[in-house]
């Protein structure tokens, strides 16, 4: 069976419509070439030291980024809070004015954004449409609420830093900074190093252009993280991130009081205790492989108990054979304009490798296979480079000393551990110190709802899923999953804006253990 391109999805197609839509953020030279600026001083800035960015879906290159080096990202800072404090200075409806402006144009180019992150990152079409869209759908709910928000607040005294992951540049990163902006800061992101830069650029230009003090620089973390974290001039810092990343920002913030929320990885867990509405939780784990688990809300570790061993992997052995992964773009003749794929490639060859190397480790030690997915089962161009690319994979009791018995895989591997009592159930599920979501399958809910108050997850979903949430929902984590002040809802406006003085923010602190209502 031979697959193709669907028609107008090529990298060149892609690239044209991101160049005709902000042509002032890209070099272009006459061999074709397209290097990346950065957003900086007030405009497009051809500065940094460029390099190649490949693609994980079949790892040609897509353009050039440009990388600045510290003192480059200092005097970025420094013109970022210049422009703060006019920005804090301009009213509320001027603001909102400006958001509304472009979050507009942000919605004229959706689909250029949305085919951006399928190229970038690999997401499939409809996962790309989906972060978009959530991101402009909850800026419009802060549009509609922020002058009950925003009462009696001011903003910071300084931009907000934001530091986030690659796997949601617009829903989560893009979303933050507007209505970090709505709330009177200006902004500064540093692009992900390993995807997500030209749609970040594309969509800066047109916030840019609304008029909005935004600051967008590329750059290696281990040199930008220290201007971008500990310059005296920023006012908050936002992390998305591993716990390896995410502990070096907080080590780096102990010594002063910047407002913070350092969001990191988490393993969670869906534990299984006296249930039997299978039909329903066939559904849960078919969704769970969207974007093959490269999201911090997805749930690689199932515990579940002995004697229910038997239904559940009557469930969830279909469910994993049926998950359709492959080249997010690759269609049959007269077949879909577009394919409805769970998943594509992970974000990089050396991850996909290093998920290789970890399976291996758990066999190795004791593991039982029960499912090891093949690439030949995957669509694919003819000739196409997989080597990002990971099938999905179930390994039963995963020894202790295996890194997958404690950590995220952040991919399309699940663990299952099974287990004999409640007390067990819930070590197990608390294997990795902190999680930001948790599910228990349970028929009996006032039962689950006792189990939960163990579980060291900010949310726990009862006979469904838990997901970061939009709009009014609260966000945070447990443990060692989370630092700082909570977000989401108007705990994000509380985050980035000054009430009374002394007021105490919800947050994961380390003298502050009460939680609001999840």
């Amino acid at each position: 069976m031979a697959f193709h391109l669907s028609p107008g999805t090529a990298w060149a197609d892609t690239l044209a419509r991101a160049v005709a839509a902000a042509p002032e953020a890209f070099d272009r030279t006459t061999g074709g070439d397209v290097t990346l600026r950065n957003l900086t001083e007030g405009g497009w800035q051809s500065i940094g030291t460029p390099s190649a960015v490949r693609t994980p879906v079949d790892n040609t290159v897509l353009a050039r980024l440009s990388r600045v080096d510290a003192d480059e990202a200092r005097a970025a800072v420094a013109a970022a809070a210049a422009a703060h404090r006019s920005w804090a200075a301009t009213t509320l409806s001027e603001r909102k004015a400006r958001v509304t402006a472009a979050v507009e144009e942000l919605t004229a180019h959706r689909d250029t954004l949305a085919l951006l992150l399928v190229w970038e990152i690999g997401k499939p079409w409809r996962l790309a449409c989906a972060d978009v869209d959530r991101a402009l759908d909850g800026v419009r709910w802060y549009l509609s609420e922020i002058d009950r928000q925003i009462a009696g607040r001011d903003p910071l005294p300084g931009p907000v830093s934001n530091i986030a992951s690659w796997n949601y540049p617009m829903s989560v990163l893009v979303h933050a900074e507007l209505v970090q902006l709505l709330a009177g800061n200006a902004v500064i992101a540093k692009t992900p190093s390993q995807g997500g830069a030209v749609c970040l650029t594309v969509a800066h230009a047109l916030m840019h252009r609304a008029g909005l003090p935004a600051t967008l620089l590329s750059g290696g973390g281990e040199e930008l993280s220290e201007v971008l974290v500990r310059a005296p001039e920023i006012g908050a810092v936002a992390f998305v991130g591993g716990r390896s990343n995410g502990g070096k920002v907080a080590a780096a913030l102990l010594d002063t009081d910047k407002r913070h929320m350092i969001e990191q990885e988490g393993l969670n867990a869906w534990g299984v205790w006296n249930f039997s509405q299978w039909d329903t939780f066939a559904a849960h784990l078919r969704k769970g492989f969207e974007y093959g688990k490269q999201r911090c809300t997805a749930y690689p570790r199932f515990v579940v108990q002995r004697e229910l061993v038997d239904s559940f992997l009557d469930v969830y052995l279909p469910v994993v054979r049926s998950i359709r992964f492959g080249h997010p773009l690759a269609v049959e003749s007269g077949g879909d304009p577009l394919p409805e794929l769970d998943f594509g490639p992970l974000i990089s060859a050396a991850k996909a490798e290093e998920l290789h190397r970890k399976v291996g480790e758990a066999i190795g030690a004791g593991a039982i296979p029960l499912y090891r997915g093949r690439l030949d089962r995957g669509t694919f161009l003819p000739g196409q480079d997989t080597s990002a690319y990971v099938a999905p994979t179930a390994l039963l009791a995963p020894p202790g000393r295996s890194r997958l018995m404690h950590a995220e895989p952040f991919g399309p591997v699940d663990t299952i551990v099974v287990v004999d009592t409640e007390e067990e159930l819930l070590a197990q599920m608390n294997a990795s110190n902190g999680a930001l979501v948790a599910s228990l399958a349970c028929d009996d809910e006032e039962e689950a709802a006792k189990l939960a108050v163990d579980l060291q997850a900010f949310k726990v979903g009862i006979n469904k899923p838990r997901s970061r949430g939009d709009r009014e929902e609260p966000f945070g984590g447990r443990g060692a999953s989370w630092k700082g002040a909570f977000v989401g809802g108007e705990l994000l406006v509380q985050a980035v804006t000054l009430g009374e003085p002394g007021e105490r923010l919800y947050g994961n602190f380390p003298d502050y253990t009460s939680y609001p209502t999840t």
